[in-house]
């Protein structure tokens, strides 16, 4: 049976993990977590720990993970359609029956049909009873010529079915289908000077042009029906052939350059058809949605872009964008189907990177294209996700920018791109005198609503809420008063523990970053207490960034004298300018720190069970293979 991943995941979005969990761990909640002794590996000390808002649990002991699927499975030896199956039945969400997906994917071919005699051929005499017979001129010739004028040389025979008048009609598969008529449209392309012209004119090399399988729809009403005579009820399923109010069939694509749409597997299950004459409207035209093609669900360029391994991802606006962005060398770059962009489109983005951009028209339908994607990201923000806006001057696309600025200062340019808190404050503040305080309250104003949409459970709202009312001059950075007296002995070399604690009192909210290194070091180090501390307080900090510095101050106050030694050596201001600059140092403080406990971890051989061995293990692949990356980017 295979389960779609959207039915996996409204299962999942209906499961409380806690609730799940509980059945089979005692599970007590401390802070933000719920914790209890691992089910994986024997152990006296709680180090199993489940996040309600994360929907994940972790062992911080055998690094046992996952989410409520892989638990179920795990703790009950079972396999994962049993599991979905269980959970179908809790959330009343329905999985599809067997074979009932790969049914909708078939459609009935047609029988072929022997072709009947055309007047002339009925009035010519057998050449075998009457080889006397001679012609002036070829009486197929007129025909002939007429076809070549209008096909080229009729590709389309090179399209007709082989089958045998015999043989019965059999199932057709769409996916089949899709893949055939892609390779028509391609062999089209040769028979087109326009629209060989127009691919030419755009810059695109005959390299380009196969590689993204461009081709060209014939004028004909009905080419599709001539080269697939027995797949037309599949053809109807894909809404390629329409049908008139006169009840006469039609091809959706005709006289148009042709774009083959890939999904995430490099499967044809759609096309984009641009015109070329003006006056043909609308300019592009998209296979309508059916079983195979969602355009709400695809982009345009995905399946590309991680054939290439892309580390950047680009989302843009056309589909010459993305093709001439990869021409020029940049892999990633990505457009919507026609549509305006939405949440399940940044969520595939996001799955291919944490960090992606968005370019935008500089004109006013690009800055409102803009405002309306911001508001459909944040929600989506999470803790270590990285939104970048690359506006590009009035009446450019990147393909034209490029052709002005040339390829470095473009890679240039979209390097720079601005982070999301600058780009918002810019947007924010452009119609509003910051100089007044009544400009200024404006801003704040709108910046609560935009940071309302923000998830809740993450530090980015109150990184950012802090870095305007900064950018703004609401408040100050705090710095602490430091007892010259209590400073002398302290040694100006700060370690990454010490670091860390400095970054804690300056930006509490980033505590979630810190929260596992609660299981991995030593309960003898100030850190270790700082964060216990914290995990009391996290759900009481204040919403104003500024009161939740003193609050955790106050609470902390039983290590004063360390703490002011600390903040003194430790000037984190340098390097936390933005919230994401901010937010992306604790992350890789986190890691650092995760990496070198776990190493010491596993050169102490201390260890419950094998299991627990190999999982440690997997951890510090993950976290290295992570910290790589980070350094990569760096």
């Amino acid at each position: 049976m295979a389960i779609p991943q959207h039915t996996i995941d409204q299962i999942l979005d209906r499961t409380d993990i806690v609730d799940v969990i509980g059945q089979f761990v005692k599970l007590k909640k401390t802070g933000r977590t719920y914790s209890g002794c691992c089910p994986f590996h024997q152990e006296k000390s709680p180090s199993f720990h489940v996040y309600r808002d994360k929907q994940y649990f972790h062992c911080f002991g055998c690094q046992a993970n996952g989410n409520a699927i892989r638990f179920l499975m795990d703790v009950g030896s079972r396999n994962f359609i049993e599991v979905m199956k269980d959970l179908s039945s809790q959330t009343g969400i329905e999985l599809p029956k067997d074979n009932q997906d790969s049914n909708k994917l078939k459609y009935k071919r047609e029988a072929p049909q022997p072709k009947a005699p055309t007047k002339i051929e009925a009035s010519v005499p057998s050449l075998e009873n009457n080889t006397s017979t001679t012609f002036e001129h070829d009486p197929f010739a007129e025909f002939q010529a007429q076809d070549d004028v209008f096909y080229g040389n009729d590709p389309f025979t090179a399209f007709e079915q082989s089958t045998a008048p015999e043989q019965t009609a059999q199932d057709g598969n769409l996916y089949d289908l899709l893949e055939n008529i892609a390779q028509f449209y391609e062999s089209q392309l040769p028979h087109s000077q326009i629209a060989q012209q127009y691919f030419k004119q755009r810059g695109l090399s005959k390299e380009t042009i196969a590689y993204w399988r461009l081709g060209y729809a014939p004028e004909d009403w009905q080419h599709l029906e001539k080269a697939f005579p027995q797949d037309i009820s599949g053809l109807k399923l894909l809404g390629l052939i329409r049908t008139s109010d006169s009840g006469r069939d039609f091809d959706l694509l005709r006289e148009r350059v042709i774009f083959p749409i890939r999904d995430a597997k490099g499967r044809v299950v759609g096309f984009g058809g641009r015109a070329l004459n003006d006056e043909i409207k609308p300019k592009y035209i998209n296979s309508p949605d059916s079983e195979v093609f969602h355009k709400n669900q695809l982009l345009y360029g995905l399946y590309e872009g991680r054939k290439q391994k892309a580390q950047e991802w680009l989302m843009v606006e056309g589909y010459m964008d993305v093709i001439a962005l990869q021409q020029y060398g940049i892999a990633g770059a990505v457009a919507t189907l026609g549509t305006a962009s939405n949440t399940e489109h940044l969520n595939i983005l996001f799955k291919q990177s944490s960090r992606i951009t968005i370019a935008f028209d500089g004109d006013a339908a690009g800055q409102k294209a803009a405002r309306r994607t911001l508001e459909i990201a944040l929600p989506l923000l999470n803790d270590g996700r990285e939104l970048k806006f690359f506006v590009l001057p009035n009446d450019h696309d990147p393909d034209s920018l490029i052709r002005r600025e040339g390829i470095e200062n473009f890679r240039r340019l979209l390097a720079t791109s601005p982070l999301l808190s600058e780009f918002v404050f810019a947007h924010l503040t452009q119609n509003h005198n910051v100089a007044s305080p009544e400009g200024k309250s404006q801003v704040m104003g709108d910046l609560r609503q935009l940071t309302e949409l923000l998830p809740k459970t993450g530090s980015y709202r109150y990184l950012l809420q802090q870095y305007f009312r900064e950018k703004l001059g609401f408040s100050r950075k705090w710095q602490p008063q430091v007892n010259n007296d209590a400073s002398l002995s302290f040694s100006t070399k700060i370690d990454a523990e010490e670091y860390v604690i400095a970054i804690l009192i300056n930006h509490p909210y980033l505590y979630i970053h810190f929260e596992p290194l609660r299981a991995l070091i030593s309960p003898d180090l100030l850190l270790f207490k700082i964060l216990n501390i914290f995990n009391i307080i996290f759900d009481d900090l204040p919403d104003d960034p500024e009161l939740s510095t003193y609050y955790a101050l106050g609470a902390c106050a039983s290590y004063h004298h360390e703490l002011q030694n600390i903040l003194e050596h430790a000037n984190i201001g340098d390097y936390t300018s933005s919230p994401e600059q901010a937010d992306k140092l604790a992350a890789d403080f986190s890691t650092k720190l995760q990496y070198e406990c776990l190493q010491q971890k596993i050169k102490s051989k201390k260890f419950s069970s094998l299991a627990e061995m190999r999982n440690l293990k997997q951890k510090i692949y993950e976290i290295g293979k992570k910290r790589s990356l980070t350094l990569l980017d760096e």
